[in-house]
């Protein structure tokens, strides 16, 4: 059908598409600039990751009731500004 110049070609490609990613996507000045401010967005600091995680039964159950009251402060905090923004 296309003959051997087709097939060369087609190899090259072949190779050329994952060498030529490889060398732009592999630079770590490139890495640097893109990849680790937008991983800082979208992934937490240490600092607001808990390093300390409860392995106990009882340890657990504490950890998910103060959650749970953090949450529930939080909604009740929220609920007359929502009632005021209906109203109006």
């Amino acid at each position: 059908m296309g003959g051997p110049n087709l097939e060369v070609f087609k190899f090259s490609l072949y190779l050329f598409v994952p060498i030529a990613a490889l060398v732009h996507f592999g630079d770590p000045e490139w890495y640097r600039k893109h990849v680790v401010p937008y991983r800082d967005r979208l992934f937490p600091g240490p600092e607001r990751t808990s390093q300390n995680i409860p392995k106990e039964t009882a340890a657990i159950r504490e950890e998910l009731a103060r959650i749970k009251a953090e949450r529930l402060a939080r909604r009740v905090a929220q609920e007359p500004e929502n009632q005021s923004q209906n109203k109006s």
